[in-house]
């Protein structure tokens, strides 16, 4: 099993990943960083839209500033809807 530093990821984010049970590239890569992105905001509940991007990035293994513009659009209207309240 890789650690998640191997996908380019820094100790900090490595360190929440490991307290919301993501232990290895292989799991985050197999969970997808939407899931992952449910459990860090369970836990931290300021992560933002960019974790989501860089963690995205992260598994598709390319600099966040590569990702298709059409996929960031995609996770930001996700996010997006993940956020908002429900209604009655």
């Amino acid at each position: 099993m890789a650690a998640l530093t191997t996908l380019g990821l820094g100790r900090t984010m490595e360190k929440k990943l490991h307290a919301v049970g993501i232990h290895s590239a292989e799991a985050l890569v197999e969970l997808g960083s939407r899931q992952a992105v449910l459990r860090l905001k369970a836990r931290y509940p300021n992560t933002c839209v960019v974790i989501l991007y860089h963690l995205e990035a992260a598994i598709q293994g390319v600099d966040i500033k590569a990702l298709d513009g059409g996929c960031k659009t995609s996770l930001k209207v996700w996010f997006q809807q993940m956020q908002a309240p429900a209604r009655p």
